[in-house]
Parts: structure tokens; sequence; C-alpha cells
């Protein structure tokens, strides 16, 4: 299932975000707590050239909040300052506000002493599409000033927003990249809502989503939805499985597969099955369980 989405306004806001990165102090970059490599999009070190950048793991609630940790480790280790918020409720914003005055603390005082007026701190938030950046904008400005919503590609167009007198953001519509060379990058975007669920066949999305949780999370897996025994089984028959015990059937007593594909992905992406994270780094920075 080799997955590709690289809609014509990315193509435009990459454009853009090489033409205003020169205007920005500090890079945020906003990744997803549960795919944090697959969510990294490879071509943002490039356009970040040297610019000061911290990592926010966001929906880090969503996430196994032990592999939160050795994520933040992993990034420490690389030299990259990376922390955990939810942007939704706020946890750890006060958090990536202080990095960020850190951060900027020598360039402003060495404005104070040469008698110049201190500016605001100029940030850009960068990252994927449906990672979140909308929201913590308005969680850390107090007010809705970005458009949110729960699929991919709702901004799309870049905006300044003044936090306090001390920073400015600017929020940016989410880009992927033309192709993603390992097929399971797609599909870890596809799990956790970053590509359209329309461009997609669902009911193998969501076989192929089973088959990941029966080898890195069973006993959750097998709660959730009654499964017996999971091992050797695939994930069509997992899935035939959940729809039975789920009662998700039409005449006849098939499954309907769509149905119960849809409440998989829905139930995975709003962790009522688990907290989980499907990535653990790795020393040749290739990600995999």
């Amino acid at each position: 299932m080799n997955i590709q989405w690289f809609p014509g306004h990315m193509a435009k806001t990459r454009r853009i975000l090489t033409e205003d990165m020169k205007m920005v102090d500090v890079v945020i970059e906003l990744l997803d707590a549960r795919i944090p490599s697959s969510s990294q999009n490879p071509e943002i070190s490039e356009l970040t050239k040297n610019k000061p950048r911290i990592i926010v793991l966001n929906k880090s609630d969503l996430s196994d909040p032990k592999k939160n940790d050795i994520w933040i480790e992993w990034f420490k280790q690389d030299g990259i300052d990376a922390i955990c918020i939810n942007a939704i409720t706020g946890a750890g914003i006060q958090k990536l506000i202080s990095r960020l005055k850190k951060i900027m603390q020598p360039k402003l005082e060495a404005a104070k002493s040469k008698g110049r007026r201190v500016r605001p701190i100029k940030t850009m938030i960068v990252g994927i599409p449906n990672v979140g950046k909308s929201a913590l904008i308005n969680k850390i400005s107090g007010r809705a000033t970005a458009t949110t919503g729960d699929r991919p590609g709702v901004t799309r167009i870049k905006q300044w927003v003044r936090i306090n007198p001390e920073i400015q953001l600017m929020d940016t519509p989410g880009i992927l990249w033309p192709k993603f060379e390992d097929p399971q990058i797609g599909m870890n975007l596809a799990f956790t809502g970053a590509i359209r669920d329309e461009i997609m066949d669902t009911t193998t999305l969501a076989a192929k989503l089973l088959e990941m949780l029966s080898e890195l999370y069973p006993e959750q897996l097998k709660n959730r939805y009654k499964l017996q025994e999971l091992q050797g089984k695939s994930g069509p028959k997992l899935l035939e499985e959940a729809g039975i015990k789920r009662g998700c059937l039409v005449s006849g007593g098939e499954v309907d597969y769509y149905r119960i594909s849809n409440i998989i992905l829905d139930e995975f992406r709003a962790a009522k099955i688990g907290r989980f994270t499907l990535e653990t780094p790795i020393k040749n920075g290739d990600n995999n369980e």
C-alpha cells in the first residue's frame, strides 16, 4: 500500500517558507508524538538552514508515555532541544515559551546593550498537515486566531500572530514532501490522519494498523475488541473478528468492513484503544519497532 499525497498548495507553501525563513529568529518544528520520525518532513532541516530550532512533540497525550521519554532523550543526544506538549489542553506550552526566551536571551541582551529597541521574538511553526499547528497558536495566544480542524489541509495561508509583546508566531500550512521513499511512512501518516482518508482504501489501512498493533500493543488490542489469540493472524482476519465482536454486520451476517474500519481508525486516533507510539528511534536513524 504505497500512499502518496502532495496537493498543489503544498508546493506553494514550500516556496513561501523558503522566502520567509530569513525573517524568523527561531523555528518550532511540530511533530506527532505517535510517529516522530514519519511526521518529520526531511526537507525542513534544509529549509531552516542554521536557524535555532525546537522540536515539539504534540499529541503526547495520545502517545506511549515511556516512548515519549525515549524520543526526548534521543533528540537531546542529537543536540536538539525537544519537549512534549498537548496543544488542546495547553500542557507543556509554558515550557515551550520558556525555551524560546532562553534561546533568544543572548540576542536580546546584545540588543539592549547597544541601546536598540528590543523587538518581539519571531518564530515560525512548521509541520505536516493535521499535526496541531493552529491549535498550538490558539492555545498560546488565548484566542481563536487560527483556523483548526480534525482533517489535514485546513490552513491554506500563512499568517503572523502576535502572542504577547515578546513573541510573534507565523502559522503556516502543513506540508508533506513529494514522495515517501518508505511506504511505511505513508501508512503511518495515514494511520494518524495526516493524509485525507478520502484518497485511501480505509479497509486495507485498518487491516494494516491492526497488524502493527498486534505486534506492538497486543494486550490493549485484545482488550478493546475482545479478541482472543492474535499470533499468526493477518490484518484482514483481525478486522473480520473485530467486526463480528462489535456487531458490524450487514444482512446475511457478513461483516461490514467499511464500518468497522472507520471505527478502528477513529478509536486509534482518539487513543480509545490505548496510548500508542508506532516508532522507536534506533542508532542508524531508521525508526521501526
